[in-house]
């Protein structure tokens, strides 16, 4: 694959994946035995579907603006901004509040024939918390 393949898969991930709420986009993008940092989204493609299905019932409107992809060989850094609304499910044991959330991060993944093999993940998570109530803003 060519480094503009690498960053287009990464363009597609988050848009069919996330924003598109296209389940079947994660067996194509995401490896059998993809892992990442986060322990909560576990080891493997059925773990992460798991994870996506409770973040899409809390957060129907989530949203992921990618805003620049870098990329070397089979190493691709995507930087975006997450923004959704808490209008659906519990989450992290908290009703639907109606509040609305937009939060930074970076993605580094290894993609290798436009599939994911493991990824690395870091957000403003204590931000995304603090704006859906979850914990103080202290």
């Amino acid at each position: 694959m060519t480094l503009e393949n690498n960053r287009q898969s990464a363009y597609d991930f988050f848009d069919q994946i996330w924003n598109k709420k296209d389940e079947s986009a994660i067996d194509r993008f995401i490896a059998i035995d993809a892992a990442g940092n986060d322990p909560k989204f576990g080891v493997g493609r059925e773990s992460f579907r798991e994870q996506w299905k409770k973040w899409h019932a809390a957060f129907p409107d989530l949203h992921f603006d990618v805003r620049e992809v870098i990329v070397e060989g089979n190493r691709v850094v995507s930087r975006w901004h997450l923004t959704g609304t808490h209008t659906g499910a519990e989450y992290l044991g908290q009703s639907a509040t109606g509040n609305t959330f937009a939060v930074d991060g970076v993605s580094i993944d290894t993609i290798k024939d436009g599939i994911v093999l493991d990824g690395f993940d870091a957000w403003d998570s204590l931000g995304f918390r603090q704006q859906l109530g979850i914990i103080p803003k202290d």
